[in-house]
């Protein structure tokens, strides 16, 4: 991973989409700090569209589309994309093709065999606002639980046959054939009628954005991202020094920077 100092002045000038995901890469602690909501806001005005892609569920989503600087939100993990068709119209989801269009059959077993194998585990508290997924806390609120813990639970709900990854707070799993990579590549053809490029860059900070790291070919990780590298299928080309919001907001002000000396 090289420094986020490392990023060009062609690459800033050439971006016209940002994507990242939520906890832990513009969150600060939990919180969205003032700093990472301003680089938000920044970047927009600087004429690029933003794209959030989390493992959020479909009630935040609805929220942060309305009310968060973004063109578009990819939620719980690659189910759907929530977007405006026009301006002044409600919005919008796009459904992954994969995603189960009736998935409380299998995810609510699903959710009572892991919280009867795992007792130290419990529903994430944002658990009410999902449709397609289960998340399971087990670093969001207290006890935080051990990474080991979180990868157990994922090869369990794998052996159930779902999908399954392990994210920053939450252990989230699905069934379909689906992740935040390929919903990305299905707005962008869909919607957008673009290709993923150099047009397009990607910050995130765990294992569950490596789909999005080997896709990307600019992407970026924020510092807290070093106690999972080990566990990753794909890195980050660039990481920042700041954790979380900081890191976020160190990299928009780089880009930024350099598309205003063109």
């Amino acid at each position: 991973m090289q420094p986020i100092s490392s990023l060009t002045k062609a690459n800033a000038a050439a971006l016209r989409f940002v994507l990242f995901d939520i906890d832990d890469t513009v969150t600060t602690a939990g919180k969205l700090t003032a700093e990472a909501y301003s680089a938000m806001w920044h970047l927009k005005e600087a004429g690029l569209s933003l794209i959030p892609v989390t493992g959020r569920p479909a009630g935040w989503c609805d929220m942060i589309l309305r009310q968060w600087p973004v063109a578009a939100v990819i939620g719980e993990n690659g189910a759907f994309t929530m977007h405006f068709s026009e301006e002044g119209k409600p919005p919008r989801m796009l459904l992954h093709p994969n995603a189960p269009h009736d998935p409380k059959e299998k995810l609510l077993p699903l959710q009572r065999a892991v919280l009867q194998r795992f007792p130290l585990a419990r529903a994430a508290a944002d658990q009410f606002a999902r449709i397609y997924d289960i998340a399971i806390d087990f670093c969001e609120d207290e006890p935080k639980l051990p990474l080991s813990y979180a990868e157990e639970i994922r090869a369990f709900c794998e052996s159930m046959g779902a999908e399954a990854k392990v994210s920053s707070i939450h252990v989230n799993a699905w069934y379909g054939k689906y992740d935040k990579r390929s919903m990305a590549e299905y707005y962008f053809a869909r919607i957008l009628k673009e290709e993923i490029g150099e047009t397009a860059i990607f910050f995130g900070d765990s294992p569950n954005d490596a789909p999005m790291f080997a896709r990307f070919p600019l992407s970026c990780g924020v510092r807290n991202i070093a106690p999972f590298v080990g566990s990753m299928s794909a890195l980050p080309r660039f990481v920042t020094e700041g954790c979380g919001g900081a890191g976020f907001a160190e990299a928009a002000a780089h880009i930024l920077a350099l598309r205003e000396e063109q």
